[in-house]
This record gives C-alpha cells, sequence and structure tokens, in this order.
C-alpha cells in the first residue's frame, strides 16, 4: 500500500478515536478546530500564488449566517442542508468579489479583501432587524437526515459530521495543487509574466482560487455555526481575520495537513492560557507563539519533515546495516 495513502488512513482512524474517547470539552475544542482549519487552509492556497488574505472572515461570517437565517425563516435545520447553504453562501460571495480581488496583487490585496471583509460586518452590526446586530442570531441542534441525536450524543456526531466535511475538502485541495491550476498558482508566485507569456489567464487562475477559498470558508463558518449554536458580526471583524493569517503561519505551508495542525495547536493553547493567566492570556499566548515560532520558523510543519527525515534515515542504515 503507498505510504501517503495509509498514512491518511491512521490519520483518519486516530482523529475518529480521538472524537469517541476524549471528554466534551476537549472533543467541541477540536471540532471548531476542524472548522476554522478550513479557514486557515484557504489563506495557505492563496500563498501558493504569493497573495495574503485579510478577509477570510466575511467568508466565515457568510456562511456562518447562512445558517442561522436558514434555520431562523426557513425553519431548516439539517445539517447537510446548512453545510451546502454554508458553502454556497461563500462561494456566492466570492463570486462578486473575485473578479476585482483577481486584479490585484501584494499589499492590495490584503487590504482589498480586509476591506470587503469590514464592510460586511458593518451590515452586520448595522442592520439589527435582520442579522440582531451585536447580539447575534441563536442556532439551534441541528438534525441529520431526519434523525435528531440525543443531547449526550449531540457532541460526538457534531465531530464526525465535521471531519468528514473537512476530510472532503482537504482532499479536494489535495488533489487541486497536484492539478494544472495548482502549478499554475505556484507558477503564478514565481514569475506572473512568464504564465502570461505560456497563454495562461492570470486572473481567471485567481479567480478559481477565490472561488474555491470562499466555498471553504463558508463551509467552515457553517460547521462551526452548528457546533457553537450561536454567530455575530465578530465573525467578519479584521481580528478574526488576522487570527486566521497568524495560524497559517504556525501551521506552515508543507502539506494540507499542516494549517489543521496549526489550527488544533492554537486553540488548545489558547483555551489553556486563558485558563491559568485569565487577565494576561493574550501576552501568555503571545509568549508560547514566540518559543514555537522561534524554533520552527518555517512553522510546526517542519518540525514533522524533520523527524520524517531523521526516521527515514534510520530506516535507510538499518536496511544497510541487514
Amino acid at each position: 500500500m503507498n505510504l501517503h495513502r495509509l498514512g491518511g488512513l491512521i490519520l483518519i482512524a486516530l482523529f475518529v478515536g480521538l472524537g469517541l474517547l476524549l471528554p466534551g470539552w476537549s472533543r467541541f475544542l477540536l471540532t471548531l478546530a476542524l472548522a476554522r482549519g478550513l479557514l486557515v487552509l484557504g489563506v495557505v492556497l492563496l500563498m501558493q500564488a504569493g497573495l495574503v488574505s485579510f478577509g477570510q472572515g466575511l467568508f466565515f461570517a457568510a456562511g456562518a449566517y447562512a445558517v442561522g437565517f436558514a434555520m431562523r425563516d426557513l425553519g431548516i435545520r439539517d445539517a447537510f442542508l446548512g453545510a451546502i447553504l454554508g458553502a454556497g453562501a461563500g462561494l456566492g460571495i466570492a463570486a462578486l468579489v473575485g473578479p476585482l480581488l483577481a486584479r490585484y496583487r501584494g499589499i492590495f490585496f490584503a487590504m482589498l479583501t480586509l476591506a470587503f471583509s469590514m464592510i460586511f460586518y458593518g451590515i452586520l452590526v448595522k442592520a439589527y432587524r435582520i442579522t440582531g446586530g451585536t447580539d447575534g442570531l441563536r442556532i439551534a441542534p441541528p438534525t441529520f437526515l431526519g434523525w435528531s441525536p440525543p443531547e449526550a450524543q449531540l457532541g460526538s456526531v457534531l465531530y464526525l459530521f465535521t471531519l468528514v466535511g473537512v476530510g472532503a475538502m482537504v482532499f479536494l485541495i489535495f488533489r487541486y495543487l497536484r492539478s494544472p491550476l495548482g502549478y499554475t498558482m505556484r507558477a503564478i508566485r514565481d514569475n506572473e509574466v512568464r504564465v502570461e507569456y505560456l497563454g495562461l489567464s492570470v486572473s481567471r487562475a485567481l479567480y478559481l482560487a477565490v472561488l474555491l477559498v470562499g466555498a471553504m470558508g463558508g463551509l467552515g463558518g457553517a460547521l462551526s455555526a452548528m457546533s457553537v449554536g450561536h454567530v455575530d458580526p465578530n465573525l467578519a471583524y479584521w481580528t478574526t481575520s488576522g487570527e486566521f493569517v497568524f495560524v497559517a503561519l504556525l501551521g506552515g505551508t508543507g502539506s494540507v495537513f499542516a494549517p489543521l495542525a496549526g489550527s488544533i495547536v492554537f486553540e488548545f493553547l489558547r483555551t489553556y492560557t486563558y485558563k491559568y493567566f485569565p487577565y494576561t492570556w493574550q501576552m501568555g499566548l503571545g509568549l508560547i507563539m514566540l518559543v514555537i515560532v522561534g524554533f520552527a520558523p518555517g512553522g510546526l510543519w517542519t518540525l514533522y519533515e524533520l523527524i520524517a527525515r531523521r526516521m527515514s534515515g534510520w530506516s535507510w542504515s538499518w536496511k544497510r546495516g541487514a
């Protein structure tokens, strides 16, 4: 069996086992980290083309509020429909802003994504009668194809549902990065002019990437909303978007699994620093992050790659000795 496929199966089994064995609060944090990891994965995807998005909160909030509106106004509580609506909302927003974003690079792209996110934040805050303003919207416990799991099992079911959704999207991005479109994204980062000379449309490639990032962000927002049970305008605020960029740097860009690893580490670190340093948790979190980045400037995934290389070297030495 292919080693990558075997590793993927082991990883899936590990996450399924964690969902069944961990206590409820840890499972909730893991669920939230996986959902937010999709937003971080979107940041990493755009980084493949040399772009940084400070507006991931736009798609995050769009997907979350799509679930909230569907439950409040349409009576839709099914988790599968909620996930589809969330991904569709993110995709729709990306389709609207994508043509403009695809025309800009560098700091202009970053600031434009931030501007769109803050505009959406302002709409969510001011349109009180529709969005609930700063109070947000309550999300009722979802159903699954008509089945309402008992309250004691809801957390486990939501975790497995989130794991399946995130796993499917990670596989899609894995295939995308190894497709001609994925190689085009990296070529754009290296030399955009040569890509145009080859007859490829840079704007079209970036627009398709923004669409994919929007759908991922909307799905992540929907999954997060169903897990938390509440949405509010802060999902679109600039600090939320900045957090996704920070986690992307923390996890690294060496693999599609790196953003998920960074998101999980960040979520648990934030929780524990708030527990032990309730009044200075931001400072405590910042110090811990500085230590991590100091030892792994390329992100946490570089530590895994280092361990994997050493284990490969030991295996090769053992075979030669045998």
